[in-house]
């Protein structure tokens, strides 16, 4: 019995130090080493403080800052912890009753804006944490922001245009913009 309990615990050990420690600690010294930002978490630092990250969206309220796209996770928006979609279906009368909500709010918020709401500003991301709007998305709210701002609205379209990254190696995806990155670039403009 001792003869096959051996070599398996052996294995067993071996195996286990080799895909629990030796493995993870190669990749992440990898990592590291090749894409130091990307492994640190993706931070954006301001005054030597993390303020956020590129790849996780915010709960931006204020009006006078551009809003992201709602978040599923509970409880509380955009916590990275429990990152998942609503699991609402289509026919759900919850679902619809969120996105009316959600378009009563955007309508409060700038009630003389009549163009139609953009989908990814009433409908969760599957993540619930997505960090990009899609550039109509943030020109429907650019007359707001300007105008409670008090800036011309040409200096806030022209902040949407800084900030819309293009698709991944111009094929993959479609346009969008940061919201974190577009709010820091009109907190440094005032």
């Amino acid at each position: 019995m001792t003869t096959l309990l051996r070599p398996a615990l052996v294995l067993f050990v071996l195996l286990s130090a080799l895909t629990g420690v030796v493995y993870p600690l190669a990749v992440t010294g990898a990592a590291q080493a090749v894409f130091p930002a990307q492994a640190a978490g993706s931070l954006v630092v301001r005054d030597g403080k993390p303020v956020g990250s590129t790849l996780i969206g915010q709960n931006f309220q204020d009006p006078k800052h551009f809003w992201g796209r709602p978040s599923a996770t509970a409880p509380m928006p955009y916590n990275a912890g429990a990152s998942s979609g609503s699991n609402l279906g289509p026919l759900n009368p919850a679902l619809t009753d969120a996105v009316k909500g959600r378009i009563e709010a955007l309508r409060a918020a700038d009630p003389g804006n009549t163009q139609p709401v953009p989908v990814d500003l009433v409908t969760a991301s599957a993540s619930g944490l997505d960090p990009h709007i899609s550039p109509a998305a943030a020109r429907y709210q650019a007359a707001r922001v300007a105008r409670l701002r008090g800036m011309p609205a040409d200096r806030v379209e022209q902040l949407i245009d800084d900030h819309t990254e293009g698709p991944l190696w111009g094929l993959v995806g479609e346009p969008r913009v940061n919201v974190l990155a577009l709010n820091l670039a009109l907190e440094a403009a005032r």
